[in-house]
């Protein structure tokens, strides 16, 4: 224990500075793949043949090691942050996309033909009705998804794209348990870190449950 305290003491900056990689390439890899598969997920609660081929190849995606999708990239991409991105994005697309579709599917139609009946149009109806209703659900899959990759970002570092995994193949390179301890303990603490964040966010927008 010593050693890890003197080691948290003594590298505080680098420690910082990994930090700071690995947040960012895991806030890179849900941003794209939020980007591809929220519309997907909306347009599968309209379209079941689109959604059983859509969950059909993420969930294929979904047994893919992390790993292996990282040293498949390398020789396409090269080393660096972009695969460790693309390999990220891969393994929170699953989630994502099931609980959107599954969410957005699961609007209680009659509220939706109360709105259309009032006369709102289909965007209004999407924003002000499917949207919110929809978002717990689909806010769920990006939790799970957020966590996955923020634990499976220290794989990052294998390829040369920074981040807490540095210190954990370090460790294993030089046999210190002592960093292993460290790298172990940081990613841990970032990964509960994440989901104790988004779990208040996803309480805040939800306050109208508790009115």
């Amino acid at each position: 224990m010593g050693d890890i305290a003197s080691y948290f003491a003594a590298n505080g900056a680098d420690l910082l500075r990994m930090l700071l990689e690995h947040i960012k390439v895991s806030a890179l890899a849900l941003g794209a793949a939020s980007l591809v598969v929220l519309p997907l997920g909306v347009v599968c609660s309209y379209h079941p043949v689109i959604e059983r081929i859509s969950v059909g190849i993420s969930s294929i995606l979904r047994i893919v090691p992390s790993l292996a999708t990282l040293i498949f990239l390398v020789p396409i991409l090269g080393t660096g942050t972009l695969p460790a991105v693309v390999a990220l994005a891969v393994l929170a697309m699953p989630p994502i996309l099931i609980n959107t579709a599954l969410a957005f599917r699961e609007v209680p139609a009659h509220i939706v033909e109360a709105a259309i009946g009032m006369g709102m149009g289909p965007a209004r109806v999407f924003l002000t009705i499917r949207a919110p209703l929809a978002f717990p659900a689909a806010f769920a899959g990006f939790r799970t998804a957020a966590t996955e990759v923020v634990a499976s970002a220290a794989l990052a570092s294998y390829i040369g794209a920074g981040g807490l995994g540095e210190i954990i193949f370090t460790g294993m390179g030089l046999m210190r348990t002592d960093l292993l301890w460290v790298g172990g303990i940081s990613v841990a603490a970032l990964s509960l870190a994440v989901s104790f964040l988004l779990s208040c966010i996803d309480r805040r927008m939800r306050r109208y449950e508790r009115a």
